[in-house]
């Protein structure tokens, strides 16, 4: 595979989960000056398309968004932590290794601090919450149908 392709499906990864064609691109390794042309090149492009519809079906089930609630709930906030209390601004490369997920919000405070806020994480557990109930409900309802179907099909009647 080559370089340009091997950033084009970054781009497709990238572009799935952020929806900014410019963003992806800079993330993909694209220069940044000309991170928007090339992110338009790549959406028009057919196997980018079929790409990206490939991996946003992959990303749209239930299981992605669970992993997702249950991160916000019990992920660490470590990184958050060392940022906060860095001295000085850390390396790009430092920065890029960073485990930011938990973070809505940083900002510069005036007198030189800085202000970090986290998602809350007992919103997060209601919303697993709320998730694995309907996702449950969902099954029971599932196997209800299914139920039904079983001992109408094995019952007197038939469909015609």
């Amino acid at each position: 595979m080559s370089v340009k392709n091997s950033r084009k499906n970054l781009f497709c990864c990238w572009y799935s989960v952020l929806g900014n064609a410019e963003e992806a691109a800079v993330k993909a390794g694209f220069e940044k000056q000309n991170a928007l042309s090339d992110g338009i090149s790549c959406l028009k492009s057919a196997e980018c398309q079929k790409t990206i519809a490939e991996i946003r079906s992959a990303l749209a089930d239930k299981e992605c968004i669970t992993s997702g609630l249950k991160r916000l709930a019990f992920g660490s906030s470590s990184d958050a932590v060392y940022l906060a209390f860095s001295e000085e601004m850390p390396s790009p490369e430092i920065l890029r290794g960073l485990d930011l997920f938990n973070v809505s919000e940083i900002k510069r405070v005036k007198g030189g601090g800085v202000e970090i806020k986290l998602f809350d994480r007992i919103k997060a557990l209601e919303k697993l919450y709320e998730l694995e109930n309907a996702f449950n409900s969902d099954d029971k309802a599932e196997s209800l149908i299914n139920a039904l179907i079983s001992s109408a099909s094995g019952g007197d009647y038939s469909e015609s």
